[in-house]
C-alpha cells in the first residue's frame, strides 16, 4: 500500500492529499529513507514523521484497504 493511502486510512494524518504533501516535501522517512507519497509501506517498517519542530515514530503493525475508526489504533504502533 502507498504510504499516503496508509497514513489516511491509519488516522495518523487526516486527509490524503495532506499525506502527499508531506511526503512530498521530505517530511515522511520509511525505515530512515525519504518517502515519496507513491513509496510502499510494509508490516515491519518505520515511519518517522516531522510535525514542525516534533518528530514522531511509529511501527507498522497492520496494512488494510478498509478499517473501521475503532480498528485504527491497532495499525501502527508509535515507538
Amino acid at each position: 500500500m502507498r504510504i499516503d493511502k496508509y497514513l489516511k486510512i491509519s488516522r495518523i494524518i487526516k486527509r490524503r492529499t495532506i499525506a502527499q504533501e508531506a511526503c512530498d516535501s521530505g517530511r515522511v522517512m520509511i525505515n530512515d529513507k525519504l518517502a515519496k507519497s507513491s513509496t510502499d509501506v510494509k508490516v515491519g517498517d518505520m515511519i518517522e514523521i516531522r510535525f514542525g519542530n516534533n518528530t514522531v515514530k511509529y511501527e507498522v503493525l497492520e496494512v488494510k484497504e478498509h478499517v473501521k475508526k475503532e480498528e485504527t489504533e491497532n495499525m501502527y504502533r508509535i515507538v
